[in-house]
């Protein structure tokens, strides 16, 4: 028998909506990846702790005015849930995106962006002690990957001391995986839109009570001096890779499955270390490509759905 009309379109519609979100998926990928020599150019004529007040500032106005613009409840009023907010958005947001800053400041941007997206592999291991989550052959293979991607990466450098920019780097992987485990421990049951707004007006908030601490009150002469191109490079930051890609996140995993929502970030490193070859000129080393490598296909393990290679 053929299906109705009515079913019939709801398919189509259906089909249409997964076919934007993935549309949006790969925007996504260049939007954020693109934002990692952004965030190094910027850099060289900003400071940290301006470049992440501004741009989490940007994000967070962003994702409030489009929760409600979709008319969703941004309030918390369980103390429970607020706290659990305020924790993992120390770690997810705060944390992460401060540590990341520095990172690119002490290290190459390409092996900043490869270690960082070693953070799946910590999510898993640290589910796996906290959670009790079960670790199947798959993901058993995507540790020993990552393991081994890493210390291609860090062995080398050991000898001489690892640079402060990596150790950053490795530090905010952790810290994002940690604020990911514990917010699975949490079940939170508020909103995700309203999580991820109170997340980045939290993030905004530390990375101004630093910029007050160490820098004092911002001044307007200090962006008198800017170059066009870390003009450029800071507005790309601001309206691109916060703002516009906080809002296509969350209409993306609104429409997709998460397993397949976060299988699409994978492109992010990758044009993270691309355009960091061509905007910046770096050239990674055979080292450098083998744990990228490496590191890429642990990821690709550990995201892909449980039970993937499965015969049904």
């Amino acid at each position: 028998m053929s299906s109705s009309p009515a079913v019939a379109d709801g398919r189509k519609n259906a089909g249409q909506r997964s076919a934007g979100a993935k549309a949006m998926l790969l925007l996504l990928g260049l939007v954020w990846g693109l934002n990692w020599p952004a965030v190094k150019v910027a850099l060289s004529g900003v400071s940290p702790w301006s470049l992440r007040t501004v741009g989490l500032g940007a994000a967070a106005l962003t994702v409030f005015a489009l929760g409600l613009m979709r008319g969703r409840k941004l309030a918390v009023r369980s103390g429970r849930e607020r706290l659990h907010i305020a924790v993992a958005g120390l770690l997810n947001v705060a944390a992460f995106n401060i540590l990341l800053t520095f990172a690119q400041l002490g290290a190459a941007t390409s092996r900043v962006a490869i270690i960082t997206y070693s953070m799946p592999l910590w999510a898993t291991l640290f589910a796996r002690i906290a959670l009790g989550e079960r670790l199947d052959r798959v993901r058993l293979a995507g540790l020993l990957l990552g393991a081994c991607g890493l210390a291609i990466l860090l062995l080398p450098l050991i000898g001489g001391g690892l640079p402060h920019g990596v150790l950053f780097a490795l530090a905010a992987a952790l810290s994002w995986a940690a604020g990911t485990v514990y917010m699975k421990w949490a079940r939170l049951t508020s909103d995700p839109l309203c999580i991820a707004a109170w997340q980045l007006l939290i993030g905004a908030l530390v990375a101004l009570t630093g910029l007050l601490s160490f820098e004092g009150l911002p001044h307007w002469s200090q962006w008198d001096h800017l170059s066009q191109r870390v003009l450029i490079a800071l507005g790309y930051h601001i309206l691109f890779g916060m703002a516009l890609a906080y809002v296509l996140w969350f209409s993306i995993i609104a429409l997709l499955p998460a397993g397949v929502a976060a299988l699409g970030t994978l492109l992010v490193p990758v044009v993270g270390v691309s355009s960091a070859v061509l905007v910046l000129g770096e050239r990674p080393g055979m080292t450098d490509l083998s744990g990228f490598a490496l590191i890429f296909c642990a990821a690709l393990c550990v995201l892909m759905p449980a039970g993937i290679f499965k015969r049904g």
